[in-house]
């Protein structure tokens, strides 16, 4: 039968939903510390302490200092004979856990650990609460409103948490009853000295995206992707998507048949308007959808410099308030959609801008020469419409025409400014040296830490980025904040006069493959040259020219030389140089006649006969094919 204290024990199991060994440890630190409390243990001295669930019993050990004879102080010392009932080779002076549980401890232990315990599991609570919800984060989860006032929610959630949202992350006008279960996106899970804070929305663009997910199959699986989203929370939402495999139509798999799937959202969004565009790689047709569900006439295109983006949207009149929306909103969506600066005109707006644009601009002289008949009805149409006229359809089409030729000039040539600047900073960024780039101003001493902050907070990260845009705008960087005269002459300074250093590596690597080629001529053709001598020498016999000259000579006695250490290369063992006499007795010429001139007469060879083991003279007779061997 269980103890009750076990059965209290797994009642907090049950209740709190931690592990077993967190609850015991939380116990075993309670009770070690209602311990050191009760008699006055110090901190250094190690004391544990063992729960029996079973019987209910808690038993603690201390470390106690062996001493033999009487003890002063029973805190760290026990007697020789007591501790050898522990250790039977327990010594004087040894340290040994010793059972040190007072009397009725039990009882003590548990009005002194009843904080502590409590403690300890609030903070094994917390952590997994943090370890939870630290995976919910960007995700949707949902909870029972428990309480709410002027500036936020509470909402229960799993493992008996509690999450927060504020008042400016509720969708406007939703009124929230408690016990309501509410579904909202999880923005942020941090651990502060208040406790845990879980912050909960239902304003975010991201919840919009999570219950699209949710609700269009096609999204949760990749087959559609949500490029942008722009929302209002309660008025007006704008969604761009884009289908990743041919033959899907990325806009009707999001609205659904009849609009199944889109009502179940506006609904969760209390009614809020949800615009789904489809998303296009054209800045000009991704524009056009965007301000949807007004009609446009034109979207012209001004790219600029860096984010100035700008694009002038033209509009027919009676399209003008519903492409601008209720107090700009749905202007102000469909750029924040596209990530474009918005100008919407109607068309008049934009014919009488076009007429500035000719007037004053040089470089459309010509087409102005060009549209000088159309330009005088165009000023007829826009005194017309001055004097509150009414303009029929055809009128507004010219007006339209007009000025999309003169926009679509004017941004050809925004355009080729444009991309005659990128050339120019591309051949710039192409004649700096490659390791500029790879140099961080931070390992520069040259420049201080302070130049180095300020030129790091105007985004130049590594030198090459320095060098380019003080060939690119050097005045510019006398803008950046911070940055004075003075410094600025030093950067200037320091681009013009730094030099990087000459690399040694490549040519100590050229000088040493360099040096074998000059060896493998000497060694590998010399064999080839003597064998096709020996042979040319062996086949070809002149016998009509008994003498020759200096040169050839020469050359003979080279190849005379050649054959005999090739004779000598092939013997097994070295062979002796013949004497003078020798060479007389088997007919050679004397080395004091002709020879030692240069000059000797042709018509024998000297062969090595492996068989014999010797050299054979073999002897030309003049007026005869066949060889005499001597």
């Amino acid at each position: 039968m269980k103890s009750e204290f076990a059965l209290a024990f797994n009642e907090v199991l049950e209740e709190k939903g931690l592990p077993r060994d967190t609850i015991i440890a939380a116990i075993e630190a309670a009770m070690v510390s209602a311990y050191r409390k009760s008699i006055g243990a110090s901190a250094a001295q190690d004391v544990q302490v063992k729960i029996d669930l079973d019987r209910g019993m808690v038993t603690v050990f201390a470390e106690k200092e062996v001493v033999e004879g009487e003890v002063f102080d029973n805190r760290t010392e026990v007697e020789l004979s007591q501790a050898r009932l522990v250790n039977p080779e327990a010594q004087v002076g040894d340290l040994i856990m010793v059972d040190s549980t007072p009397e009725n401890f039990g009882r003590l232990a548990a009005q002194t650990a009843r904080q502590g315990i409590q403690q300890k599991i609030r903070d094994a609570e917390k952590a997994a609460q943090f370890e939870f919800f630290g995976r919910q984060v960007g995700e949707i989860i949902s909870g029972v409103v428990q309480a709410v006032n002027s500036r936020q929610a509470t909402i229960g959630l799993d493992l008996k948490a509690e999450g927060t949202m504020l008042r400016k992350e509720m969708i406007p006008g939703e009124r929230f009853r408690l016990h309501d279960r509410i579904r909202a996106y999880v923005s942020e899970v941090k651990d502060s000295p208040k406790g845990l804070q879980i912050m909960l929305s239902r304003g975010h663009r991201n919840f919009l995206r999570r219950l699209l997910e949710n609700e269009v199959p096609e999204i949760f699986h990749g087959i559609v992707e949500i490029r942008s989203i722009a929302r209002e929370p309660g008025q007006r939402a704008k969604v761009a998507v884009s289908a990743t495999q041919m033959g899907i139509d990325p806009v009707g798999a999001c609205v659904g048949q009849r609009g199944v799937r889109i009502q179940a959202i506006v609904r969760e969004l209390h009614d809020e308007k949800i615009d789904v565009i489809e998303w296009s790689q054209d800045a000009a047709v991704y524009i056009s959808k965007a301000i949807s569900p007004a009609r446009v006439s034109g979207v012209y295109l001004n790219h600029g410099s860096g984010d100035n983006k700008t694009a002038m949207v033209v509009v027919p009149e009676d399209q003008l308030s519903l492409a601008i929306g209720r107090e700009g909103q749905n202007a102000r969506l469909a750029a924040k959609l596209t990530g474009w600066r918005i100008d919407i005109m109607s068309v008049t707006e934009a014919a009488a801008k076009a007429l500035v644009s000719l007037k004053e601009d040089p470089k459309l002289t010509e087409l102005a020469e060009q549209e000088a008949e159309t330009i005088q009805t165009v000023q007829e149409l826009l005194a017309k419409k001055e004097e509150g006229r009414v303009l029929s359809i055809d009128d507004t089409t010219l007006l339209a025409r007009f000025v999309d030729r003169v926009e679509k000039r004017g941004e050809a040539d925004r355009k080729a400014v444009e991309d005659a600047a990128q050339a120019r900073i591309k051949a710039i960024r192409e004649s700096i040296d490659p390791r500029a780039f790879e140099l961080p101003l931070s390992e520069m001493p040259e420049l201080s830490e302070h130049v180095q902050g300020l030129v790091a907070a105007a985004g130049i990260t590594n030198f090459g980025e320095l060098i380019l845009q003080s060939k690119v705008d050097a005045d510019k960087i006398l803008s950046y904040e911070g940055i004075g005269p003075k410094i600025h002459h030093d950067l200037m300074a320091l681009v013009e006069n730094y030099k990087f250093p000459e690399p040694e590596a490549p040519i100590a690597e050229a000088v040493e493959e360099a040096e074998p080629e000059i060896e493998e001529p000497v060694g590998v053709e010399e064999p080839e040259v003597i064998e096709e001598v020996a042979e040319e020498e062996s086949v070809m016999a002149e016998p009509e020219v008994e003498e020759v000259t200096d040169l050839e000579a020469e050359e003979e006695k080279s190849f005379e030389e050649l054959f005999n250490m090739e004779s000598l290369q092939r013997s097994s063992e070295p062979q002796p140089m013949m004497t003078e006499e020798e060479e007389m007795a088997m007919g050679l010429p004397s080395r004091k006649g002709k020879q030692g001139k240069g000059k000797k007469k042709k018509g024998y060879t000297v062969e090595y006969d492996p068989d014999r083991d010797t050299d054979i003279v073999r002897r030309k007779h003049k007026g005869e094919d066949d060889w005499e061997d001597w």
